[in-house]
């Protein structure tokens, strides 16, 4: 397992040198491995440090292609070997092999935690003083989305910053303690958290997302939408997670309803010529069709996107559902300078390159029943 992760390592690393992620109109090795082998981000970008590592560090790449070395253990060694750490070894004269046989010798003979107590000092070592941080750079949010639709999240702020939060949310905790409350502190810090969404929400002065005012988006088939039931499972989020029936209803009672009529041969929804910018009925009309980027290989939420004209404007093509394609940023500019995509009658889409071969994402074995 540890050579076949080495020999890993380095193909993505020989990927990344030769712009394999370019050739497929990618922005980096890491978001192709995250389209192309549907890995995570943390896996790919895990990966693309361990070829970097290797590239840098031989005595730990022998081991590696060796077996003796986990792909762990070159992942919290991987920064020793960053451009930065490397410039900084040079300027204080570090004999970096030196560090490298240690490091590698740590490696393969010690516990892993020895390991990263090792790698720590030595990074410690190397900057011991370091600069005045950028209180900013302390600050971290990461959200993830649970299969009920759900969300968790955890970060880190600067003592500013948190201090802002704090202020923020135990002042609508405070104004909302009716008697007889019986939520934990942590629920009412959860609702008021909430509340503090749903009040820069209203207040429509929040920067405007793709064009539009920031909103909460349900999407709900007509039939769920009139049924009584809870449904679960049967709505969709702005957001890309699963709702109840139930819910979705409940956030209809205080929003507005937008009917958006798709026949199943995907019949466009046809606004002439008379605008060229897409507007929000027919944007919500294009989400809900495309859910995310419709380049091979991109799964960039509906937020990231624009709407593209498939045929161009200028070359008189109108503003419709059939006329129309979901971008994000970078894929829509690769589709103005020679990349093309095309919607199939059967509703999939397909991506070419400007030399005219098709970008084909990798679809894994399959094994016969």
């Amino acid at each position: 397992r540890n050579r076949l992760d080495a020999v890993l390592a380095r193909t993505v690393r020989e990927g990344e040198l030769t712009q394999a992620s370019e050739h497929d109109g990618k922005a980096s090795m890491s978001s192709w491995l995250r389209g192309h082998h549907r890995l995570s981000q943390g896996e790919a970008s895990r990966l693309v440090r361990n070829g970097r590592a290797l590239e840098q560090l031989p005595a730990l790449a022998a081991a590696a292609t060796a077996g003796a070395v986990t792909a762990e253990a070159v992942s919290v060694v991987a920064p020793v070997a960053s451009a930065e750490n490397l410039a900084r070894a040079e300027a204080q004269d570090v004999d970096v092999p030196a560090i490298d046989a240690a490091l590698t010798t740590v490696a393969s003979t010690r516990p892993h935690a020895e390991l990263r107590q090792v790698v720590g000092h030595y990074l410690a070592r190397l900057d011991p003083d370091g600069t005045e941080p950028d209180p900013t750079e302390k600050r971290s949010l990461s959200l993830s989305k649970r299969t009920d639709g759900s969300l968790s999240f955890h970060g880190t702020l600067d003592a500013i910053g948190g201090e802002k939060l704090q202020a923020a949310v135990e002042s609508i905790l405070q104004a909302s303690r009716p008697a007889g409350d019986t939520r934990t502190r942590a629920q009412q810090a959860a609702d008021a958290l909430v509340q503090l969404c749903d009040n820069a929400l209203a207040s429509g002065s929040l920067p405007t997302l793709r064009g539009h005012n920031p909103h909460v988006v349900a999407t709900l088939d007509l039939a769920d939408l009139m049924d009584t039931s809870t449904g679960a499972g049967a709505g969709r989020t702005g957001f890309g997670g699963i709702i109840s029936a139930a819910k979705a209803r409940w956030l209809a009672c205080g929003g507005n309803v937008t009917r958006i009529v798709i026949s199943p041969e995907g019949q466009p929804l046809d606004l002439g010529r008379s605008k060229r910018l897409v507007p929000p009925h027919l944007r919500r009309a294009v989400e809900t069709r495309d859910r995310h980027c419709v380049f091979a290989g991109c799964d960039a939420p509906t937020h990231w996107c624009d709407v593209h004209h498939l045929v161009h404007w200028i070359d008189d093509g109108d503003t419709s559902l059939e006329n129309s394609a979901l971008l994000c940023e970078r894929h829509h500019t690769k589709v103005h300078h020679g990349f093309r995509v095309e919607r199939q009658p059967d509703g999939r889409w397909r991506t070419w390159r400007p030399d005219g071969t098709e970008i084909v994402v990798h679809q894994p074995f399959l094994v016969a029943a």
